[in-house]
């Protein structure tokens, strides 16, 4: 029986889910769509022979989880969230838990919690930032629920979120949807520093009228002292690198100046 498991295999699910199996815990990993189970153990195999195995269907997903069961689920946020609770609460028990990991509206966990209340199924709202490499390597972690709930979850948290100089990188965040009001939070204030350092690229363009290797080489410099940090790191990157497709110039001013998908 596995330890933990994880439903929704996009990127980020994907990789916490190789990230649990790389510090020893058993890991089974189910979504909608079976290539996405499949590419996961292949991962985990290629990456160690790590102890993680696939499913098929919600229902054997569920069985195959050591109880109380502690499933986390990575999946778009809004109604796939809740068609997903649907799904796994079919099958899972009083004293079970469900992590949600997405970023999520912190009203939404805080209904999720009382409805799965009514079944004794247990709910945490956590936040996860780090992206990709963060969710394979260890990400900042923000689980927001019951407390007893916490305790169940936590031995892998504090193994698997990034760990630093001061202790790791999650801890108890108070009660459900205290973990997505603080994500949300961040996620305001890294979107604001990310208008600024915009804006200032603009003035240093337009205005001063220095070079990307220029520019490049002023974040670096800034990089260097209090604006140490992530993203003034990888400006001084981005603006750097040249573009290997074409051989010509830089890839930023390749990049179209606009949004969507």
């Amino acid at each position: 029986m596995s330890d933990v498991g994880l439903y929704g295999l996009a990127v980020m699910g994907q990789n916490f889910a190789l990230n649990m199996a790389s510090h020893g815990f058993s890991v089974c990993v189910g979504n909608r769509s079976q290539p996405k189970v499949d590419l996961t153990v292949n991962r985990a195999e290629r990456e160690g022979n790590l102890p993680l195995i696939g499913s098929s269907s919600v229902e054997e997903f569920v069985s195959n989880l050591s109880k109380p069961r502690k499933v986390i689920i990575l999946v778009q946020a809004g109604k796939p969230v809740d068609a997903t609770i649907a799904a796994l609460s079919e099958y899972m028990e009083e004293g079970d838990l469900i992590i949600d990991g997405g970023n999520e509206w912190f009203h939404n966990s805080i209904r999720r919690a009382e409805e799965l209340a009514s079944k004794g199924i247990n709910f945490i709202g956590m936040g996860i930032s780090g992206g990709e490499e963060g969710a394979r390597n260890g990400p900042s972690l923000m689980p927001g629920g019951p407390k007893e709930s916490y305790d169940m979850i936590a031995p892998i948290l504090v193994k698997c979120a990034a760990q630093v100089s001061d202790g790791t990188c999650v801890g108890y965040c108070g009660p459900v949807g205290s973990g997505n009001y603080i994500k949300m939070v961040h996620n305001g204030i890294e979107y604001a520093d990310m208008q600024l350092i915009g804006e200032v690229y603009s003035v240093l363009k337009d205005v001063v009228g220095m070079t990307n290797d220029e520019m490049a080489a002023q974040f670096a410099k800034w990089n260097e002292g209090d604006l140490d940090s992530y993203l003034i790191e990888i400006t001084s990157k981005i603006l750097a690198k040249k573009d290997d497709v074409t051989g010509k110039g830089h890839v930023v001013d390749y990049v179209l100046d606009k949004t969507g998908s």
